[in-house]
């Protein structure tokens, strides 16, 4: 994932510097209200791909999750990060019942959060990721790279 463009959703990791990372968190941020406030935001499209409401649940823990990290490698010699099953997490806290609204704003509060004070730059590409091929997994838009 680091080393060439995801197939499906379109990233290039190695189309943007580090000074990046902050406002693609941001922008990414963002694009999340309309989808997770369009009509049917909590229905999965299958029954094996997650609805836009969890998705965003989704990216709104994965923001948290790597804001926790990022502050253990900034003071901690050699951290250790416990295993998250993203899925199991998605059951247990009822990604598909939570309000789109409150998600919205949970999301937005953890990017603007983690945007702040990102600096280990291979954490952030590898981060980087995640959200937007999410945002592509509910709306099939490829990423476009900043010109």
């Amino acid at each position: 994932m680091l080393r060439r463009p995801c197939p499906e959703c379109g990233l290039d990791p190695s189309s943007f510097t580090r000074e990046d990372i902050p406002g693609m968190i941001r922008a990414n941020a963002a694009a999340w209200p309309q989808p997770l406030t369009a009509p049917g935001a909590a229905d999965r499209p299958r029954p094996d791909k997650w609805s836009p409401l969890e998705y965003g649940c989704h990216v709104r823990d994965v923001f948290r999750l790597y804001h926790y990290r990022l502050g253990l490698m900034l003071t901690e010699d050699d951290p250790l990060f416990a295993n998250w099953d993203q899925d199991e997490t998605a059951v247990a806290e009822r990604y598909g019942e939570q309000d789109p609204a409150r998600v919205t704003e949970q999301l937005s509060d953890a990017a603007q959060a983690l945007a702040g004070r990102f600096t280990v730059e291979t954490f952030g590409r590898y981060l980087v990721h995640d959200p937007v091929h999410h945002l592509y997994d509910v709306t099939g838009v490829r990423h476009a790279a900043a010109s």
